[in-house]
């Protein structure tokens, strides 16, 4: 008889960092003759078999995990693997296990690798007794600042549960959140590319057929026809080109946007501006900030250094310019609700219920209540720009493509009403 059982828990002590740990599997029988096989990380193989037999098992076969040959690192870390990482914990350490322990087995049952070989570097720190906040400040790409921070004042006031589950409800709102941006920019920018598309292969490969049909009734083509049969020959003779262009363009666009702060600041201003998709950006931007500060004002980070943090995480360069302006209005003795005034980005409610918060002091109360409003009004502002959208992208693609099919046939009928 043949048993699978997952791997035993290792009782060494782990070294500092797990550059020295490293896979294995092994298969072996147990005190009744039973066949047992499981995977766990071990620093060499003879440390694991003495480890196998403590545990009262016979080990037979135990080698290095063979890796495999395609996707072997693993898919990269997402927001939605750290969201569910703190649920995760946050679960665990609710229900009494201990946090060493809780992260050996999200470690052990995560699918993707580098996800798993993340948690298990932060369990060796722990181990090696660092503190949580410690541990995932050596991966801050994964980790960013807010998430630390609030990991600190959760182990500093001892509910570091409580704040795992806030930051956990958080980033899923978050993710949910984005998901709806994504969403709403996403259809019609592949429409407009499709559309784009289409009208190179007219262009390229159809309007060159027509052209050797229109060379034969040695008639002058109308003004519109030529247009497009010069549009075709620029595109045959010169693809390449217009290709570099695009590209170059494109290229550069996204360099320029990520490097340069300037860039970053005339775009994400621009945005807010363009009819629509602008006032989802806006909502967007609030619903971020208040959820964002009350996330970490609850948590009991200060007020002055949340809004430090929050900036960022505005999804907007103008916004996290207002925030920080804010932060040092607040700073000086400014409340809350005046130093937003001032920056005159924030609907006249956000100030009023922000300044009624304030004076309850219920800040963090009135700031979640603010974030699920304008959650809701990006949620129906972006099912309403799907049902606009669709008929006037349907109109756009009708009026691109159909306009080079006009082109091509009116040499046509001009020739059938000559004939006529």
């Amino acid at each position: 008889m043949s048993v699978t059982r997952s791997a035993v828990n290792n009782k060494e002590p782990v070294a500092r960092g797990t550059s020295l740990m490293q896979p294995f599997v092994w298969e072996g029988t147990d005190k009744r003759g039973v066949k047992m096989k499981g995977e766990q990380d071990a620093r060499n193989a003879n440390l694991l078999r003495a480890e196998l037999r403590k545990q009262g098992i016979t080990p037979t076969v135990v080698k290095p995990k063979p890796k495999p040959l395609f996707g072997a690192a693993g898919k990269a870390i997402k927001p939605r693997d750290i969201a569910f990482f703190s649920r995760q914990m946050a679960t665990m350490m609710k229900s009494g296990v201990p946090i060493v322990s809780a992260l050996e087995i999200i470690g052990s049952g995560h699918k993707n690798p580098r996800m798993a070989k993340l948690v298990g570097q932060v369990r060796a720190d722990l181990e090696g007794g660092s503190s949580l906040y410690e541990a995932i400040s050596k991966h801050p790409v994964q980790f960013d600042e807010l998430y630390r921070n609030l990991v600190r004042a959760g182990e500093g006031a001892g509910v570091l549960e409580t704040v795992l589950e806030t930051i956990a409800n958080y980033q899923e709102n978050l993710e949910t959140l984005k998901g709806k941006i994504k969403k709403a920019l996403f259809y019609p920018a592949m429409v407009i590319v499709v559309a784009i598309l289409v009208s190179a292969v007219l262009l390229m490969w159809v309007v060159p057929q027509f052209e050797d049909i229109f060379k034969s009734f040695g008639t002058d083509l109308p003004v519109f026809t030529q247009m497009i049969v010069a549009a075709s020959r620029f595109m045959v003779s010169w693809w390449w080109l217009i290709l570099l262009v695009v590209i170059v363009g494109v290229g550069g666009s996204i360099f320029a946007y990520k490097r340069t702060p300037k860039m970053q600041y005339a775009m994400d201003r621009l945005i807010l501006k363009v009819p629509v998709i602008g006032q989802i950006m806006h909502n967007s931007s609030i619903a971020r900030f208040a959820r964002t500060t009350a996330v970490t004002f609850k948590a009991g980070v200060p007020l002055v250094e949340a809004l430090g943090i929050v900036a960022g995480a505005t999804g907007n360069k103008t916004y996290e310019d207002a925030v920080f302006r804010m932060r040092d209005d607040v700073a000086v003795g400014y409340p809350v609700n005046m130093a937003m005034k001032q920056v005159n980005l924030f609907p006249h409610m956000v100030v009023q219920m922000t300044a009624i918060g304030e004076e309850a002091g219920a800040l963090d109360t009135m700031l979640f209540k603010v974030a699920e409003y304008f959650e809701q009004e990006v949620n129906n502002a972006v099912d309403a720009l799907s049902s606009l959208i669709e008929p006037m992208i349907m109109v756009f693609i009708g009026v691109v493509v159909g306009s080079m099919v006009v082109g091509m046939y009116l040499p046509i009928f001009k020739l059938a009403s000559v004939v006529g």
